[in-house]
């Protein structure tokens, strides 16, 4: 089966999440506040997005699975538009509350990139336990644990990514694609989120599992 069988081949709500996740992405290069660095944030998604039904029928995805990572390449899309750093969650709830989430919470910086980093973990883990079930036949529990490692390695791989970035990339274009902060940390926590996010996932699953 070719390119245009697997698309054909796809169920009709995870054809439109895919053409959604587009539609996503040019609504975010609308007046594009950060044109320079639009790109590096937007082009990976557009080609996970024509990737996607090979993928998809190569790992055996459930809609559940592909509706997970739907949503987190949604909030990657929305901090892609704002470069993270700059996502103006503080304007929106003040608009609707008069208050702001970093004077509720007393944020120093601006914190939607840890909600991102957090939702890799928890929206990702049980996709790829799925598909190291369904292709390896990998058993569920040794999966779990093996997603739950394989979150952390792709969030070092990243973090390693972005460093890189930073000796071929000067000046200010890669402080704000990285979106430290000033926060020397970041990279860390970052994990640790990741991790954390994954570790829901994790108990969540064992806790559906335990009930069944």
């Amino acid at each position: 089966m070719g390119y245009g069988g697997s698309v054909r081949a796809l169920p009709a709500a995870q054809k439109a999440m895919l053409a959604s996740l587009l539609l996503a992405v040019g609504l975010a290069n609308i007046a594009q506040p950060y044109p320079d660095l639009a790109p590096l944030q937007h082009i990976p998604t557009v080609v996970l997005v024509f990737a996607a039904p090979l993928l998809i029928r190569r790992w055996s995805m459930s809609t559940a699975s592909v509706a997970a990572i739907w949503l987190f390449m949604l909030l990657h899309t929305l901090g892609g538009r704002y470069i993270y750093s700059y996502v103006p969650y503080d304007a929106w709830v003040r608009a609707l509350t008069g208050d702001t989430l970093s004077g509720l919470f007393g944020w120093p910086r601006n914190e939607y990139d840890r909600l991102v980093h957090f939702s890799f973990g928890l929206l990702w883990t049980i996709p790829i336990q799925q598909g190291l079930v369904r292709r390896h036949g990998i058993a569920p529990g040794v999966a779990l644990f093996s997603a739950f490692a394989t979150i952390g390695l792709i969030s070092a791989l990243y973090e390693i990514f972005e460093w890189a970035l930073t000796l071929v990339v000067a000046g200010d274009t890669a402080d704000y694609y990285n979106g430290q902060q000033g926060d020397i940390w970041d990279a860390q926590k970052d994990m640790a989120m990741a991790q954390l996010g994954s570790a829901v996932a994790v108990i969540w699953a064992m806790m559906r599992r335990a009930r069944a």
